[in-house]
C-alpha cells in the first residue's frame, strides 16, 4: 500500500510538473494578478512566469488596462504580456535569441553605441519638464512644477576630456527667467534634477572598464523595431552611479537595470537603470531612471538621442518615505550655437495620471 502511495505521489508530482511548464490561461493569469495586488513583491515571480510558460489567450486592450490597475501601473509586466501576445501569434517571428545571436547582438550594440558616444556632435536641445511627487509606493503623483531648460551639450575634446553639459531654465511655470548664466545643472532651482541622458548612461553600460554584466532575458518591439531586451549590472566599486540630496549630502551606487537593443541594427532604444548598493543611512532610498532614444536630425544628419526620460527619487524625510518624479521632454534638437525658445504649448502643465509614460 504505501508503494503505491509512493508511486501516485510521484506520478502526481511529474504531472504538476508538466502541467505548470504550460502556457498560462487566462484564469491563471488574472489569479497571478490577483496576487500581485495583494504582494507587489511577487511581481518578478509573476514577469519571469509570462516569459517562461507563455500564454495560450489573446491579449486585448482590456486585459492591458487590467494588468496595470492590478500591478499599480507597472510597465515592465504590461510589456513582458504584449510581447508574449505577439509571440504566441508568431513564435517564429518573436522567439528568444540563440546565444550565438544574443552575444552578437550586444557585441555590434557595443561597438556602434561607443562610436557613436565618440562621433556626437556639439548640440542643443530644449526640455520640457514635469515635476510631481506622491508617497512613495502609491505611484498618485500631484505636479510640483514645470521647467523649459534649454541644454548646450559639447562633445568631447581632443585631450579625451569628457563632454560638458551646460543647462539654462528659460522658464518656471510658465514663467520667463531673466538669468541668462549657463549652469552645469539646473540644481540651483531646488528640487529633483537629473543630467547624463545624452551619453553619459549609455557610456557607462557599455565601456569595457566598468565591466557590466549581461543576460538576454526578453524581447520586446518599441516603436515598431524589434528588440532583445538584456538586464545589465554595474558593481559600486565602478562607481557608475551618483546620487545627491540638496548641496549638502552625495554618494555613489551601483546600476542595474534592461536595455532594449534594435535586433537588425544593434542601437539602444531603450534604457531604463536603478540604483544599487545605495548605503542604508543616505536620505535617498531609490534612484531609477527611463530613457527612450530615437533618431532625430541635427544640422540634416541623422543621431540616437533621448526623446523622452523618467526619473524617480524616493527619499527619507523624517518617518515617511516620498517619491519624486521628473517626465522629461525633449524637443528641437539644433546644432550648437542656435537660439532656444519657448513656443506656445512648451510650459503647459499635462494632469499627472495622463502624464506619459515611457
Amino acid at each position: 500500500m504505501k508503494k503505491l502511495l509512493l508511486l501516485a505521489f510521484i506520478l502526481f508530482s511529474v504531472f504538476c510538473l508538466f502541467a505548470q511548464e504550460k502556457p498560462l490561461t487566462q484564469s491563471e493569469y488574472v489569479n497571478l494578478l490577483n496576487d500581485l495586488q495583494r504582494n507587489p513583491s511577487i511581481k518578478a515571480e509573476v514577469v519571469e512566469a509570462v516569459r517562461r510558460r507563455g500564454i495560450d489567450f489573446q491579449v486585448t486592450d482590456g486585459l492591458i488596462g487590467l494588468t496595470r490597475t492590478k500591478s499599480g501601473g507597472d510597465t515592465e509586466l504590461s510589456r513582458t504580456l504584449r510581447e508574449a501576445g505577439r509571440r504566441k501569434e508568431n513564435p517564429a517571428a518573436f522567439q528568444l535569441p540563440s546565444a550565438k545571436e544574443s552575444t552578437s547582438v550586444l557585441e555590434k550594440s557595443r561597438e556602434a553605441t561607443l562610436k557613436a558616444v565618440d562621433e556626437m556632435p556639439d548640440f542643443v536641445v530644449k526640455q520640457m519638464i514635469q515635476r510631481g511627487i506622491s508617497y512613495a509606493g502609491t505611484s498618485n503623483f500631484t505636479n510640483l512644477d514645470r521647467l523649459v531648460v534649454a541644454v548646450s551639450y559639447r562633445s568631447p575634446d581632443i585631450s579625451g576630456a569628457n563632454g560638458a553639459e551646460e543647462y539654462r531654465v528659460l522658464s518656471i511655470n510658465g514663467a520667463p527667467q531673466t538669468d541668462t548664466k549657463p549652469k552645469g545643472s539646473y540644481f540651483d532651482v531646488g528640487g529633483t534634477s537629473s543630467t547624463g541622458e545624452f551619453v553619459t548612461v549609455l557610456a557607462t553600460i557599455f565601456k569595457g572598464e566598468n565591466d557590466a554584466k549581461f543576460e538576454p532575458v526578453d524581447t520586446d518591439v518599441i516603436r515598431e523595431r524589434k528588440a532583445i531586451v538584456y538586464s545589465f549590472a554595474v558593481s559600486v566599486d565602478k562607481k557608475p552611479e551618483s546620487i545627491s540630496y540638496g548641496n549638502v549630502d552625495s554618494t555613489v551606487a551601483g546600476m542595474q537595470g534592461k536595455i532594449w537593443i534594435d535586433r537588425e541594427n544593434f542601437r539602444v532604444l531603450r534604457v531604463e537603470s536603478n540604483a544599487t548598493d545605495i548605503p542604508v543611512d543616505f536620505r535617498v532610498r531609490a534612484a531609477k531612471r527611463i530613457i527612450d532614444y530615437d533618431w532625430v536630425s541635427i544640422n540634416n544628419e541623422k543621431y540616437l538621442l533621448p526623446i523622452l526620460s523618467d526619473v524617480r527619487l524616493t527619499s527619507r524625510e523624517g518617518k515617511e518615505q516620498y517619491e519624486t518624479r521628473n517626465v522629461i521632454r525633449f524637443k528641437e534638437y539644433q546644432k550648437f550655437g542656435s537660439e532656444v525658445k519657448i513656443l506656445d504649448g512648451d510650459d503647459e502643465e499635462v494632469p499627472a495620471e495622463k502624464v506619459k509614460k515611457p
